[in-house]
């Protein structure tokens, strides 16, 4: 099995990634919004669609 961050082979102290460092970049791509999982779910999409249009009336409330 190869690492999904850098292809390296996987060590079992980290697996599914080789290493630490990559275990760590794939939570901060998680973090950082990089990464998401899609919903169906008409609540979240009304909610998206709300923050967008606030957003679109005033971008500096989002700072």
């Amino acid at each position: 099995m190869s690492c999904p961050i850098c292809g390296k082979e996987t060590h079992a102290e980290a697996r599914p990634f080789c290493s630490k460092r990559c275990a760590d970049l794939d939570l901060s791509r998680w973090l950082n919004g990089q990464y998401a999982v899609p919903s169906q779910d008409p609540e979240d999409i009304e909610a998206a669609i709300d923050a967008a249009e606030q957003a679109a009336e005033d971008p500096d409330k989002l700072h």
